[in-house]
C-alpha cells in the first residue's frame, strides 16, 4: 500500500515485553531506544505502568511496550499491575518473555502463564529471551535447545530463543536486527519525533521514585509512590527552557515520612538532587524541582490515588471505593 503522507518503504512493528519482576525488561528496552525510559533499580518489581517505548531503525518504527513484572498477590495494588501486563500484550505484533539465565528455567515460563492465566490463543508470536547472559560463563554452552523445546510445549507460539545481556550487549544489535526483519510495511505512530505515548510529566515522576527506590531500605520503596501536582515550564527567549515541578512523595505511615525526609532533610535532598539531573537531562534545561512528602494511609488500596497514579481497575479489582483523602 503507498503511503501517501510517510515514506513509502516505511515498516513498523509492536512489541511487548513481558516476564517475571527483575528479569531485565527495563534494562534491555533502555539499551534498545539508547535512552533511560525506563526505570532501572537494584529492586524487583520497579515498573507499576504499561507505556510505549519508541525507536527507529532506517524506515523501520519499533514501539517497544513496557510492562510491570507478573508477580502473584491478592493486593489491589497488585492486581492492577498484573493486569497492565496482560494489556500490554493486545495489539503486539510480537511478544518477548524475559527469563533470567541466573534462576530456574522453566519454572519461571509457567509461573507467567499460570499468574496471567494465559491461554494458547491469548498469547500470539512469541520469542522467548534468555537475559543477563553476563552473569553465566559460558552461557552459549547451556543446553538451551532442550529447554526451549520445552517451553514450546507450554507456549506453542514461542518461535525461537535469543541470549542476550543488556549489560555487556551480547546479542543485543542481533535482537534489534531481528525485530526489524519482522515488522512489516505500515506507517509509522510517532512522526513528531515523541520517543513515548507518556508526557514529561510521567516521566519526572518515574525518575524521582527510581531514586526513592535506589536510596531507601527495606520495604519502604514498595509502599512509596510520586504524584507530581505541578510541572510548569518558563519560557524566556533569552534563557534555556526552565521548568517548575512540584511532587509528592506518598507513605503509608508518619514513621516512614521521617524516613523519607531523613535527618534533617537529608534523605529527600538526596532524592531531588539525583532525580533532578535525570529530569533536567530529559527536559534541556534547568530544572526547580520541590519535593514533599505526604502520608496518605493505604494508598496502595486508594482506587482513586491508584486511579491518579495511572493504574485503571483490574477485571478482579476490589469494589470499595474510598474517598480520595482517606
Amino acid at each position: 500500500m503507498l503511503l501517501t503522507d510517510q515514506h513509502p518503504h516505511n515498516k513498523s512493528i509492536m512489541v511487548s515485553v513481558i516476564g517475571a519482576p527483575n528479569v531485565g525488561k527495563s534494562s534491555m528496552i533502555n539499551y534498545l531506544t539508547g535512552m533511560d525510559l525506563s526505570v532501572v533499580t537494584h529492586r524487583p518489581q520497579t515498573t507499576r505502568n504499561k507505556f510505549h517505548c519508541v525507536f527507529t531503525v532506517d524506515q523501520t518504527e519499533v514501539v517497544l511496550v513496557d510492562t510491570p513484572g507478573v508477580h502473584k498477590s491478592s493486593a489491589e495494588l497488585n492486581k492492577r499491575l498484573n493486569e497492565q501486563a496482560k494489556e500490554g500484550l493486545d495489539g503486539a505484533d510480537l511478544n518477548l518473555l524475559l527469563i533470567d539465565l541466573s534462576r530456574e528455567l522453566l519454572p519461571q515460563v509457567q509461573n507467567f502463564i499460570d499468574l496471567l492465566d494465559l491461554k494458547e490463543k491469548t498469547l500470539g508470536p512469541t520469542w522467548i529471551i534468555f537475559s543477563k547472559a553476563d552473569r553465566i560463563e559460558d552461557a552459549e554452552k547451556l543446553p538451551l535447545n532442550e529447554v526451549f523445546e520445552k517451553i514450546q510445549e507450554v507456549i506453542t507460539s514461542a518461535e525461537r530463543f535469543m541470549v542476550i545481556s543488556s549489560k555487556d550487549g551480547t546479542n543485543m544489535h542481533e535482537l534489534t536486527g531481528a525485530i526489524c526483519d519482522r515488522a512489516q510495511p505500515g506507517p509509522h505512530l510517532y512522526l513528531d519525533g515523541s520517543v513515548s505515548d507518556k508526557n514529561e510529566r510521567f516521566f519526572a515522576s518515574e525518575y524521582i521514585r527510581e531514586q526513592a527506590f535506589e536510596l531507601l531500605k527495606d520495604e519502604i520503596p514498595y509502599e512509596v509512590a510520586v504524584l507530581v501536582e505541578e510541572f510548569k515550564d518558563v519560557n524566556d527567549k533569552k534563557k534555556a527552557r526552565e521548568s517548575h515541578i512540584s511532587a509528592s512523595i506518598l507513605v503509608n505511615r508518619p514513621s516512614q515520612r521521617a524516613i523519607v525526609v531523613g535527618s534533617k532533610g537529608s534523605m529527600i535532598k538526596e532524592i531531588g538532587i539525583r532525580s533532578r539531573k535525570k529530569i533536567e537531562a530529559m527536559t534541556g534545561g534547568p530544572v526547580h524541582l520541590n519535593l514533599h512528602v505526604k502520608v496518605s494511609p493505604k494508598w496502595f488500596k486508594n482506587n482513586f490515588v491508584l486511579e491518579e497514579l495511572g493504574l485503571p481497575r483490574a477485571v478482579n479489582s476490589a469494589r470499595v471505593w474510598r474517598n480520595k483523602g482517606q
